[in-house]
């Protein structure tokens, strides 16, 4: 397997010879001088304000904190060590806050019962009920590989569906969740890689159920909207869901309400929705400087229910990075695939698409694929499956001239969906496939709204159009102006 890095190195500037002799002054050599000015202004600007973050990062309590904790629980072997990257992806000195080079790492979120470890705690033995255990030994329910990129400046978050089947090495084709039950980090991220070409994983992360709630309320909650009611009980593990429909501010408990339900007709993949929902929502919310002052009592507070084989170190250059990045340059994906249909397997599982991966990880990760598909198949409009889903709870006609529109610039494969729950005022176009390219031109046509790379649509869809208010007051100005 040949695994392709691009290292920060390769960015130093050349260095400019120095002229030998006086020249004479042209007219135009004073625009030059004001365009080198500017452009040193902004050099200045862009240092200062990253100095100014990492002396932020540099304060007493860090520091302290910074040589004093451990972070990772699991006592990997040689072996399992060697699965991940032992490179450095951080600067030293004064730019140990900054990333050297593009870094991937695996998070695990870890929903653990007494049943999925060797030696459950004694206090859990009476009860009637399952409780959450404080371990990291369990089934990943959650799987995200997340890419951080300086030389694109961009972030890439990809959800794996735990049902997904897939071949765990040693043990046989089995829902990915699995593997680390049966072999811990090593073993997932060896998996992981496997299942998406290769990829080469550079760091994990596993924060078991209990800790999500701590980390969720050491950041002061979250404000989102909750697409319907969500009511579930289930008394064998003391789980209670009772969530109302509408925009709030949840604590760690209601998130986690949120985040864990999937008792509706998409099931894991309507849950990794939510989960998305609630990662950039927090995201807006809490990546900023100050929160970083404030990563020695937020980690405090769930490191015992964290573990990884990331230093503090680089911890805090993932989070300064993330501070540095723009909203717009994170993105949000979906590992491709189909639910099995009944019958087809003995358990239900997410199906991965083979094909579907390869143009992903091309685009995304930059690694080679064999995936058939050429530009003119990329670039035409034809070929794209659009979903369009209101918001504005108006009658259906509204959506016709949008429709006309789309057809009128050569899309041709369009369906309505299911109203969008959440009213929007600006409308989204949703690059459900991760082709935010074909979304741009998109917006380019109905000429308003945002572009987002997640995969909160339609999943049948290449792009999805969740129409807000503005399309209604666009066609209002249309109907009222003078006709030529």
């Amino acid at each position: 397997m040949t695994i392709q890095r691009t290292s920060a190195e390769d960015n130093h500037s050349a260095k400019t010879p120095k002229s030998k002799g006086k020249k004479s002054i042209n007219p135009k050599s004073g625009r030059w001088l004001w365009f080198w000015v500017g452009m040193s202004g902004i050099a200045m600007v862009s240092a200062m304000a990253g100095a100014l973050l990492a002396v932020s990062f540099t304060s007493k309590p860090l520091q302290e904190f910074l040589t004093s904790t451990p972070l990772q629980q699991a006592d990997l072997s040689p072996q399992e060590e060697a699965v991940f990257d032992q490179d450095s992806i951080s600067g030293a000195g004064f730019r140990f806050s900054e990333l050297t080079r593009p870094v991937n790492v695996l998070i695990m979120g870890m929903s653990v019962l007494p049943p999925d470890i060797q030696n459950p705690p004694t206090e859990t033995k009476n009860l009637r009920y399952l409780p959450q255990v404080n371990s990291f030994d369990g089934l990943s329910d959650v799987m995200l590989m997340v890419k951080f990129d300086p030389e694109t400046k961009k972030l890439v978050m990809l959800s794996i569906p735990r049902d997904t089947r897939t071949e765990i090495e040693g043990h046989g084709t089995r829902k990915i969740n699995a593997a680390n039950v049966e072999g811990g980090p090593a073993l997932t991220a060896k998996t992981v890689s496997n299942l998406l070409g290769g990829v080469a994983i550079d760091r994990y992360i596993r924060i078991n159920v209990l800790g999500v709630a701590k980390l969720i309320d050491a950041l002061g909650g979250v404000t989102v909207y909750v697409p319907k009611d969500m009511k579930y009980q289930d008394d064998s593990q003391h789980l209670y869901i009772n969530l109302k429909a509408g925009k709030q501010h949840l604590n760690g408990d209601q998130a986690l309400q949120l985040l864990r339900f999937r008792h509706d007709e998409l099931g894991d993949i309507g849950r990794i929705q939510r989960q998305q929902m609630v990662i950039r929502a927090l995201i807006d919310q809490s990546l900023n400087p100050a929160t970083v002052t404030q990563l020695p009592q937020i980690l405090n507070v769930v490191k015992e229910h964290i573990d990884t084989n990331l230093t503090v170190e680089e911890l805090v250059a993932l989070i300064g990075f993330g501070v540095r990045t723009n909203r717009s340059n994170m993105e949000m994906l979906m590992l491709p695939g189909r639910f099995s249909e009944k019958g087809e397997f003995d358990a239900s599982y997410w199906l991965p698409s083979k094909d579907g991966i390869g143009k992903l990880m091309t685009k995304h990760f930059g690694l080679e694929s064999n995936a058939e598909t050429t530009q003119s198949q990329l670039n035409d409009p034809g070929a794209l499956r659009i979903a369009i889903q209101d918001s504005t709870g108006s009658a259906r006609a509204s959506l016709r001239p949008l429709v006309r529109a789309l057809e009128t610039a050569g899309y041709h494969n369009i369906y309505v969906y299911k109203p969008w729950n959440e009213p929007l005022d600006v409308t989204r176009v949703v690059a459900q496939q991760g082709d935010g390219s074909s979304a741009e031109s998109i917006r380019d046509v109905l000429g308003l709204g945002e572009v987002r790379v997640e995969s909160t649509g339609s999943l049948n869809s290449d792009v999805t159009i969740q129409v807000g208010k503005d399309w209604l007051q666009k066609q209002s100005l249309l109907n009222t102006s003078p006709q030529p």
